[in-house]
């Protein structure tokens, strides 16, 4: 079985850590230890992983007008909350055998690179799984836009997006049970049926630089395995 893949960025959201809905823990250890078996299992096809995660499970930037924190300040809470969950996946992965390198566009020596690119692009060369903590390291943008910026930057093939949904629909499958699955979607159809696949900032930096997208299901054992060798899991954007 030959990977479809050579290099991935693969983005997880904060939220897929915690596991079952009546988990109170942010982070499930279960969750860890399965994402750690997928992510080895490609690493030792030879396919090249980035990771991005987001961090909604500890901190999500909250409403000014609610919380009292400003916009910017509680985007560098969230931010810091990414670190912890990389250094959570960093964790699973090094428990599984896998090395990996973590770096953040935060300095914060003691635990993580500072991101800089041709040191991520050796990294992913030498067979390490790279996760990139802290965002783009700016307020104002998200941790998909993260994941996409990072993504054009190291010149991956393709954006997996993990979720806890096995693909894109026409409505959200867990509120409309009529909605139906697309296999696969061109951006601009994306854009005109206001699918919300990532934020605007997100999905027009893949679109202006053609990276593919496949959202699918991270939380089914084997899933990764299936979307990196080319079978029909999920959605493309394409």
């Amino acid at each position: 079985m030959l990977p479809k893949y050579k290099r991935i960025l693969l983005k997880l959201s904060g939220e897929s850590l915690m596991g079952s809905k009546d988990s109170f823990d942010p982070i499930d250890p279960t969750i860890i230890a399965q994402y750690a078996r997928d992510v080895k299992q490609i690493t030792e096809m030879g396919v090249q992983v980035a990771i991005v995660i987001g961090g909604g499970n500890i901190y999500r930037g909250m409403n000014e007008a609610e919380s009292g924190i400003e916009r910017a300040q509680g985007d560098y809470m969230g931010m810091l909350a990414t670190v912890i969950n990389g250094m959570a996946v960093q964790s699973g992965l090094e428990k599984a055998g896998v090395y990996t390198r973590l770096q953040s566009a935060i300095k914060m020596e003691q635990i993580a690179e500072p991101y800089i690119r041709r040191r991520a692009m050796r990294h992913l060369e030498k067979g390490r799984v790279v996760i990139f903590g802290a965002g783009t390291g700016n307020p104002y943008f998200t941790t998909d836009t993260a994941g996409s910026l990072r993504a054009i930057e190291i010149k991956a093939d393709v954006i997996l997006k993990g979720t806890r949904v096995d693909g894109i629909y026409t409505a959200d499958p867990e509120k409309d049970p009529t909605a139906t699955k697309f296999d696969k979607i061109t951006f601009a159809e994306c854009i005109s049926k206001n699918l919300k696949v990532m934020d605007m900032t997100a999905f027009t930096l893949c679109m202006e630089n053609n990276l593919p997208i496949v959202v699918f299901d991270m939380n089914k054992p084997g899933n990764l395995l299936s979307v990196v060798t080319g079978e029909k899991v999920g959605t493309l954007v394409s």
